[in-house]
């Protein structure tokens, strides 16, 4: 089993930036792949980005240039930095672990952290 503790969200005014963290414990994959994940009210949680072990990013496109997701391999630990952050972006921000891959269509097979709200609002 491997756990998934989030921090880093708050309240934030447009345009400014957020470091989400996520650090994982447990019985963790010496390959394993890391991605964020948020869910607005009335909208399926959507994937924002994903990094392999080696270190091989993926972002959606509404996402592409002001987010960027990087890890820390010796801490076990993902981070997204959200830069220039748009009233859009609220949502609840979700870490997902999976051993090997990130899942394109259905996240299955790994572990989520618990969720972790982030507000962009004046």
């Amino acid at each position: 089993q491997v756990q998934l503790v989030e921090s880093g969200g708050g309240l934030v005014q447009p345009g400014g930036s957020l470091r989400l963290a996520c650090a994982a414990s447990g019985s963790i994959s010496s390959i394993y792949a890391m991605a964020w994940y948020r869910q607005a009210p009335g909208k399926q949680r959507e994937l924002l980005a994903s990094i392999t072990r080696g270190g091989t990013t993926n972002y959606a496109g509404s996402v592409k240039g002001r987010f960027t997701i990087f890890r820390d391999n010796a801490k076990n630990t993902v981070y997204l930095q959200m830069n220039s952050l748009k009233p859009e972006d609220t949502a609840v921000y979700y870490c997902y672990y999976h051993p090997f891959s990130i899942p394109t269509i259905a996240p299955s097979g790994g572990s989520w952290g618990q969720g972790t709200q982030v507000t962009v609002s004046s």
